[in-house]
């Protein structure tokens, strides 16, 4: 059996992309377990994992390697994704939809960390 290849990536850099994950899901209406699913997308969901690529690369600041990792994809697929998703913000409404997550991904992680009680 063949061994599939696996990015490497930190598990914070996991947990991120998840939350750029859940955020588009969220206001996409897409749900998470379609746009993560191992098979080939289809539009919607395809569309929706670039826009949580791109926004995992501008929110977070990650290089196009370290977004490609995060998401179990290769470099070039990161770069795409974040090709289309920057010359759609020539859309008003997407530009205004990417501009919304930005913030709410930047607000939440420049709060104050929240330690749980064991």
């Amino acid at each position: 059996m063949e061994d599939l290849y696996r990015a490497p990536a930190t598990s914070g850099d996991r947990l991120r992309a998840g939350l750029a994950l859940q955020m588009v899901a969220a206001a996409t209406g897409v749900p998470v377990e379609q746009i993560n699913r191992g098979v080939r997308r289809g539009g919607q969901a395809c569309r929706a994992r670039w826009l949580a690529m791109y926004l995992a690369h501008v929110a977070f600041g990650w290089p196009i390697e370290r977004v490609g990792h995060a998401f179990g994809m290769n470099r070039a697929t990161a770069a795409q994704a974040c090709r289309w998703a920057e010359d759609g913000r020539d859309r008003p409404w997407l530009d205004d939809l990417l501009n919304r997550l930005e913030r709410a991904v930047r607000e939440l992680l420049d709060a104050p960390r929240c330690e749980l009680p064991i």
